[in-house]
């Protein structure tokens, strides 16, 4: 293996939750896209300056740990997913078992309370760390940082 590269996959990378989900939901659907579900993105006061901006209506991205994943092992690589006939590769799906347990959700604000943001389109479980949460962009025009 490339001696720059081995070096780079061997770094540790430390991330600390800013908030956790809230949601009375049992059962969940297997992706934002098919959700419905409320739930509460309870975000440490520390951070609920970084909440400025965000309004009722809005989509926003949440990036957040799959803490209830299995470990991941090679097995995992190829998987088959419950609503598919065949195994696919982990990187072409959204399976929470993965090297890196990252998961991605597209949820829409229905209120903003203090450092509580209410959403719809949840599918992770109460619990759920949450580790960032971005706009949802769509297009260049609409990026708060886009320049013409």
């Amino acid at each position: 293996m490339d001696a720059g590269l081995d070096r780079k996959l061997t770094m540790n990378i430390t991330m600390e939750p800013i908030g956790f989900v809230q949601t009375d939901a049992v059962a969940l659907p297997r992706h934002w896209s098919l959700s419905d579900i409320e739930g509460d993105l309870v975000i440490d006061p520390r951070y609920s300056q970084g909440l400025a901006d965000i309004a009722v209506g809005e989509r926003i991205v949440v990036l957040f740990y799959f803490h209830k994943s299995p470990a991941f092992d090679s097995g995992h690589l190829k998987q088959t997913p419950p609503h598919r006939d065949a195994a696919k590769g982990v990187f072409s799906i959204c399976s929470p078992v993965r090297p890196n347990p990252l998961g991605l959700s597209v949820v829409t604000v229905i209120a903003v309370k203090g450092a509580t943001l209410r959403v719809r389109g949840i599918d992770m479980l109460d619990g759920t760390p949450i580790l960032d949460i971005k706009p949802h962009i769509e297009s260049a025009p609409e990026c708060p940082s886009f320049h013409e």
